[in-house]
C-alpha cells in the first residue's frame, strides 16, 4: 500500500493527533498540519492530501466573530468531502463536519467532561470494529443535529449524537479515542476552569485517576483507523 498523505487541522496546541500520530508513523504515512492558532495559516491544495483529520478545541462552530477563520475551515472540509477525501473529525472536528454537511451545531443541555460510557450500534462492516460499549474521554459542551444521509452509530446518556458516518469515507466522533493518558492531563491543565460540578462533569482528580482508560480507547482508535484505511 502506498503511504497516505494525512493532513490535520489543529485548533489549540494541546489538542494534537494523540495516538493517531503513533499509528500513522507506524504505517509509514506522511503527516502535515494546519495550525489555526498560528499567526500564519496555510491550507494545502486538496489534490496533495489523501486524508483530512479535524481535531478538537474549546471554541464553538458558531463563534465566527471571535474566530474569523472558522468559515474558511468549514468550507475546506466541505470541499474535501465533495472531492471524496477520507475525513475524520474529533469533538469540535465532528461538529465542523456536521456543519459542513448542513447540520445545526448548538449548545447541549449538559456539558460532558470526563470518562463516560459510549454505546455503539453500528451496522455493516463498522459493526465488526466497535464494541457494544466502551468508557472513553469526553470534553464538549456542544452537540449537533445528525446530518442528512448520515448514520448515527454512537450515543451516551448525556448526548444522543456521539458518532456518525457519512457515506463510507467520513466519520465524526464527539468523544476522544485519540487521547493518551498524558494528553488527558494536558487538557485538564489548560481548561480546568470548565470543571464546574454538574451531572456529567467530573473533577480534575477523578479524570486523572481514570486516565489509564486511555489505553483501551487508543486500541479502538487504531481499529477505526484501520477500518478507514480499507474503506
Amino acid at each position: 500500500m502506498q503511504p497516505l498523505r494525512i493532513h490535520y487541522f489543529e485548533h489549540v496546541p494541546f489538542e494534537g493527533l494523540g495516538c493517531i500520530e503513533d499509528w500513522a508513523r507506524q504505517q509509514g504515512h506522511t503527516i502535515t498540519v494546519t495550525q489555526w492558532h498560528a499567526p500564519t495559516v496555510v491550507l494545502p491544495d486538496l489534490l496533495s492530501i489523501d486524508w483530512l483529520i479535524v481535531m478538537g478545541g474549546p471554541m464553538g462552530v458558531y463563534e465566527t466573530e471571535r474566530h474569523i477563520w472558522l468559515p474558511a475551515e468549514q468550507q475546506y472540509i466541505a470541499d474535501a468531502i465533495e472531492q471524496g477525501k477520507k475525513v475524520l473529525g474529533i469533538c469540535l472536528g465532528s461538529q465542523l463536519i456536521a456543519a459542513a454537511l448542513g447540520a445545526k451545531v448548538f449548545p447541549n443541555k449538559e456539558k460532558e467532561i470526563g470518562w463516560f460510557p459510549v454505546q455503539f450500534n453500528a451496522t455493516g462492516a463498522l459493526a465488526n470494529v466497535l464494541p457494544p460499549e466502551l468508557t472513553v474521554f469526553h470534553w464538549h459542551g456542544d452537540t449537533f443535529d445528525l446530518p442528512a444521509n448520515a448514520t448515527r452509530f454512537a450515543s451516551t446518556a448525556a448526548c444522543a449524537n456521539q458518532g456518525f458516518i457519512y457515506g463510507d469515507r467520513v466519520i465524526g466522533l464527539q468523544f476522544h479515542l485519540e487521547v493518551r493518558s498524558n494528553d488527558v492531563l494536558k487538557m485538564v491543565e489548560h481548561d480546568d476552569d470548565e470543571l464546574v460540578p454538574a451531572p456529567y462533569v467530573q473533577s480534575a482528580e477523578a479524570i486523572a485517576d481514570r486516565s489509564s482508560l486511555a489505553d483501551g480507547a487508543n486500541e479502538l482508535m487504531f481499529a477505526l483507523l484501520e477500518y478507514m484505511q480499507k474503506a
